[in-house]
This record gives structure tokens, C-alpha cells and sequence, in this order.
């Protein structure tokens, strides 16, 4: 099967018939990776082609122009980059991105799914000369799989083992050089071995309201919609400094608008829109504030065990801690100590309760 595909050729209207065609018909293709960008869904376009259409991480972005420029400037691949940070802020659409500066092509993969060599290697041998091979969530990658990776990064080849005991040979598979993209939002569970061979390493940071603002008003021009500076910045505030939330926010307030305002977006339609979906101006949803009145009401502030609280509320504490919490925590809104989870007095502003004196 081929399974080289080129920018953002995943998010094509059937990515399934695409990835069924036979590898010589792939190769006869002389689609340019514009070309086929230009092929698919109308929303898929909001995700930026090139490094000067994105906006924010502009100390990443600087960085990687050099880089780009250096190995171009060579005629030799890119070094390998790792990403890390958390959902949401473009570590995927950086992965995009750099093979159309590179005016190469790009395969996709993910961590969960390379579950033993087998799953690898065709992926590794399928690379074209300075194409690139990115691999989402790639600390969930299998020690028995990250091995191959070590000489795939370093001397662009593998060694695969054929046949068992003594009738077991070594066969040395030659790979073209290409560049691996990692991207993950655990990088401390990398292993260090792996984590050493990416030259280039860049964090993702939360985006301002400021930047998130410039890119719904971006995105609102591509989708045609009509959104003014105080509607944007609206959409922006309770985005949670996040780009994925800024877009799905955009789309649900497109359709509110084409339903209520016949597509016109003021400030009352945005905050109308959102305050339907249960977004208030910090951006909590309906779950996150329920967590704060729980921990208020009940438990009159904290200190709250997290079983207590999640008990309380009828919901997975994993689902707590790894969905609402964060949020939480990062707004300074609950603190996390060893006695259990405590309410901040900007909880009990928001939520407009009147703090109790122990």
C-alpha cells in the first residue's frame, strides 16, 4: 500500500479509497502538495500551508525558517524535531507545515497505533529522499518499536531479523534519508535514548488573546463569515488560550449566526452563541463549573480529596483530573495541596459565593 501522502492529504474528503491505491499508481501522481490541499473540505483549509501564515509561536517559527533554510541551502533533510506541549496549539499543524516550505512530502502516523516493528517498517521504507515521517503522540510508541527508530534517525537504515535459532540472518535495509517529526504532549515519558536523537526540540506555549483574536479574524475570512473586532475578541476570551478551542468556538458560532443572524457576527450574537453552549467569559464549560460548585458548596472551599469531590459530582476521577482540573489549576481557580484540592478566592468571585472562615 502507499502510504506517502502528501500536506494535509489526511484530512481529504475519503482519506480511506486514498490510502488504498496501489503504491506504482502513487507514484505516477505529479499533483503538487498545492494542488491537493486545494482538493479538500472547505474547513480543512483553516489549518495554515505555510510557516508565515501562522500565527503565534513566532520564537518557533524564527527558529525553524533557519533550519528550513540551512538544509535547503545544503540540499540535504532537515534534522529531526520533536514537539511537545499540550493539546491543541499546533503541534500537528507545524508538522504540515514544514513539508510544504521543504517542497517535500509527508507520511502520517501514530504512537498507539506502531504497536510492534511490523508496524513500522513500512512506513520506514516507504520514505522518499528528504520527505518526512511524522508521528503523533510518540511517546506511546513501544520499546520494542523505539529501538528501530535509533538507527532509522542515525545512519538511515534498519536491521531486520529473518528466521529464528541458529537459521535466524540479519538483513540491512538502506533508507533514504528523510526527517521524523515526533510530536507529544508527554515528553517526560520519552526515553532518553530517543529524546537525544532529535536535533531540533521546541515547546509550544499558550497562545495571548491578542494572537488568538488575530487568527479568528483569519479563519472568519475563510469561512466567509462577517465577524467584527468585538465579536472575535469575545470568541478569543473564552478559547481557554487555546487555537483548537478558538476554531471550534468559530464553528459553532458560525452556525448560531446562520440560523439567528443570517450570518452577521456582532458581540451580543458571539456571546449569545457561546452562553448557549454553556462557555462563560473565562471559559469554563458547564463540568468545570460544576467542579467549583461542588468544592464550594459542599465541600465549603476544600481542602477535598479528588475521590470525594468526583463521588460527589457521579464522574470518573480520572476524567477530573485530566479534563477539568488543568484548566482549572492554570486560571488560578483551585490549588492542588496535600490535604486535597482547595478553592481560590477568584473561584469564589467567579462563581459568585462569599468565601466561609474556618
Amino acid at each position: 500500500m502507499a502510504r506517502e501522502k502528501f500536506y494535509d492529504g489526511q484530512d481529504s474528503a475519503e482519506p480511506d479509497d486514498a490510502a488504498q491505491e496501489p503504491a506504482d499508481q502513487a507514484g505516477e501522481s505529479h499533483a503538487s502538495p498545492q494542488e491537493i490541499i486545494r482538493g479538500a473540505e472547505p474547513d480543512s483549509g483553516l489549518r495554515p500551508r505555510r510557516l508565515d501564515e501562522m500565527v503565534g509561536q513566532q520564537d518557533v517559527i524564527e527558529r525553524l525558517k533557519i533550519a528550513i533554510d540551512a538544509a535547503l541551502g545544503r540540499g540535504e533533510p532537515l534534522g529531526h524535531i520533536l514537539f511537545d506541549g499540550p493539546p491543541g496549539l499546533g503541534k500537528t499543524t507545524f508538522a504540515t507545515v514544514i513539508p510544504a516550505e521543504m517542497g517535500t512530502t509527508v507520511q502520517m502516523a501514530n504512537g498507539a497505533g506502531l504497536t510492534a516493528p511490523k508496524d513500522l517498517v513500512p512506513y520506514l521504507t516507504n520514505v522518499s529522499a528528504h520527505s518526512v515521517l511524522f508521528i503523533d503522540e510518540i511517546h506511546r510508541i513501544p520499546k520494542a518499536v523505539e529501538e528501530y527508530l535509533y538507527t532509522a534517525m542515525e545512519d538511515f537504515r534498519i536491521d531486520i531479523v529473518l528466521g529464528e535459532g541458529v537459521n535466524a540472518r540479519t538483513l540491512n535495509l538502506e533508507l533514504q534519508p528523510f526527517t521524523l517529526i515526533g510530536a507529544t504532549t508527554r515528553a517526560g515519558m520519552l526515553s532518553a535514548p530517543l529524546r537525544d536523537r532529535f536535533q531540533i526540540r521546541e515547546h509550544l506555549g499558550w497562545y495571548t488573546q491578542e494572537q488568538l483574536c488575530q487568527l479568528v479574524q483569519r479563519n472568519a475570512n475563510k469561512l466567509s463569515m462577517s465577524v467584527n473586532d468585538a465579536a472575535a475578541n469575545e470568541i478569543a476570551r473564552r478559547s481557554r488560550s487555546t487555537p483548537r478551542l478558538a476554531n471550534n468556538r468559530l464553528h459553532w458560532v458560525r452556525d448560531y449566526a446562520q440560523i439567528k443572524t443570517k450570518g452577521d457576527v456582532s458581540l451580543g450574537v458571539a456571546r449569545d452563541s457561546l452562553d448557549m453552549i454553556g462557555i462563560d467569559k473565562l471559559g469554563l464549560d458547564k463540568q468545570d463549573r460544576n467542579y467549583l460548585d461542588t468544592l464550594i458548596r459542599v465541600f465549603a472551599g476544600g481542602p477535598a480529596g479528588l475521590d470525594a469531590i468526583a463521588h460527589t459530582m457521579n464522574v470518573s476521577g480520572d476524567t477530573l483530573e485530566d479534563e477539568v482540573e488543568p484548566f482549572l489549576l492554570r486560571s488560578e481557580l483551585i490549588l492542588r495541596t496535600r490535604r486535597g484540592r482547595m478553592a481560590t478566592g477568584k473561584a469564589f468571585t467567579h462563581m459568585k459565593r462569599v468565601p466561609v472562615k474556618n
